[in-house]
């Protein structure tokens, strides 16, 4: 993409009226709207940040995060930051202010949060990326980010099933999952 290409999507995006029930995102340059979360997803998020203490961590629901060398500016579930990394006005957290990212796997999602997602968190630098599965009823904590662009991942990765404490030590928590809700298993296209 080039420069002008650049500018011309950043400023769709910024003008971008997104209708009522939906949100957007930047993605590598490409503009995606989504239908808005349903209640078990919704429910999971306020679970989690509620677990996170409020003393010492910033939890912000669907607050746009800023990835400028990965041309992004996605919209995790919960963004957890220390309190005072980030005190500017905007809608964009920097993402170097950025501690630990959550997102709640949709049926549309999938792909975007294992994969897309994953590549610019770890390229990005962010410390904990939790993707948190209601289909497969499963978290997955990635640590260790490393790499750049398409090739950037984590070199941590621990999976625990809903029901199990999830350690995330750099948050000082240990999730208790208990409460998180499923949903029927997606099926894979014939």
């Amino acid at each position: 993409m080039t420069a002008v290409d650049d500018r011309r999507v950043h400023t769709a995006f910024e003008n971008l009226e997104v209708p009522e029930g939906f949100k957007a995102e930047l993605i590598r340059g490409e503009i995606v709207m989504m239908a808005g979360p349903d209640k078990v997803h919704n429910r999971i998020v306020q679970s989690v940040q509620d677990q996170i203490p409020a003393d010492r961590w910033e939890r912000l629901q669907t607050q746009d995060v800023a990835f400028p060398a990965e041309d992004s500016e996605p919209q995790p579930d919960l963004v957890v930051m220390e309190i005072g990394a980030d005190d500017s006005p905007g809608r964009l957290v920097p993402g170097p202010a950025v501690t630990m990212l959550v997102e709640v796997v949709s049926k549309t999602s999938v792909h975007r949060d294992y994969v897309e997602k994953r590549s610019i968190y770890a390229a990005g630098r962010v410390a904990v990326y939790l993707i948190i599965d209601p289909f497969e009823a499963q978290c997955l904590v990635l640590t260790e980010p490393t790499g750049t662009g398409l090739s950037a991942d984590y070199q941590s990765k621990r999976t625990r099933k809903f029901g199990d404490p999830v350690p995330l030590p750099i948050i000082g928590i240990e999730l208790d999952t208990s409460g998180f809700g499923t949903l029927p298993p997606l099926r894979a296209a014939p």
